[in-house]
């Protein structure tokens, strides 16, 4: 229990870190990652909109 809390807390350090030494390269992250649910679910409702 004590390891998977260490973990958690040093990945959420780890990406705040990133945000604060690099934060031009984090917002191109976050929009390439939403880019991509983005068109996942695009491609979701079309395959339903095609199934009905």
């Amino acid at each position: 229990m004590n390891l998977k809390k260490i973990l958690i807390w040093a990945g959420v350090a780890l990406v705040l870190f990133f945000l604060v030494s690099a934060p031009a390269q984090a917002a191109t992250l976050v929009h390439n990652v939403l880019g991509t649910l983005r068109g996942g679910a695009e491609a979701l409702i079309s395959f339903v909109q095609n199934l009905f």
